[in-house]
């Protein structure tokens, strides 16, 4: 009886932790969509200082990478909330999703830097104006190339299984807690900074370019044919970059 007692009040947990989760991400879905002008904005950062940048890219990775993420923060959170139950130390599951953040955070803000540092060369440069569509395009190819790549793989795998990764990446403790964050965070990171990096030259927050990132994202980490999906789309990826190449009006919403 206490048994299934147990189990009964880990899968309330267990489904209040989801709650949680999606809801947060609805929040920062209409957070984003509400912002006035975020798809026209001037130059690559939009005209918006670092810190308007940053915080509007953190509702941008909540909205897209807490739907995605959520099957790792779970696993994490019932190992904890097992750990509780048995009257052993436990740690509160936002630390590790603090670390996981934290991770996508410092991304953001090497983004915007080399955001700015574009910005400057377009202004200052003559060719890169002129070339703009063809860099765009080689971003599209290599993010491609990227998607098709041994690291991709290998970082792919550590994402589409929760339960392995607990098992061997566990660390007791807050610190511990907040270093398996860091380390879900690159995996995640490395699964996906270069789709992230292909919004720029559309439109940082392009709805329909999120969304559909959004979807793909989640197809690779949680659909069994999850890995066959990210090679399709990085086959894509490397055709659509080869047409922008030659015809750039192939590119709707060019912002470079």
């Amino acid at each position: 009886m206490a048994i299934r007692s147990n189990s009964e009040r880990l899968k309330r947990q267990r489904n209040l932790m989801l709650a949680t989760l999606l809801s947060l991400a609805a929040l920062s879905w209409i957070v984003v969509i509400q912002q006035p002008g975020m798809n026209a904005g001037a130059g690559l950062t939009m005209g918006m200082t670092v810190a308007v940048f940053l915080m509007a890219w953190i509702a941008m990775m909540v909205a897209m990478m807490f739907p995605t993420a959520a099957p790792m923060i779970l696993m994490f959170a019932t190992v904890s909330a097992g750990q509780k139950q048995r009257s052993q130390p436990s740690v509160p599951t936002w630390i590790f999703v603090s670390g996981y953040l934290l991770v996508w955070v410092a991304f953001g803000a090497l983004a915007y830097g080399v955001a700015v540092a574009a910005d400057t060369l377009l202004t200052h440069s003559t060719w890169a104006p002129n070339n703009a569509t063809r860099v765009s395009a080689g971003l599209l190819v290599l993010a491609g190339v990227y998607q098709l790549s041994p690291l991709k793989s290998l970082c792919l795998s550590k994402c589409r299984s929760p339960l392995s990764f607990i098992m061997t990446s566990w660390r007791d403790g807050r610190g511990g807690a907040l270093r398996m964050g860091l380390e879900h965070g690159l995996y995640c990171l490395g699964c996906c900074w270069l789709l992230f990096a292909i919004l720029f030259p559309i439109g940082i927050m392009h709805i329909g370019a999120m969304v559909a990132l959004t979807l793909l994202i989640f197809a690779e980490k949680s659909l069994p044919i999850g890995t066959l999906i990210g090679r399709v789309a990085g086959a894509a990826l490397i055709v659509y970059g080869s047409l922008v190449f030659f015809v750039p009006q192939a590119l709707p919403g060019m912002t470079m």
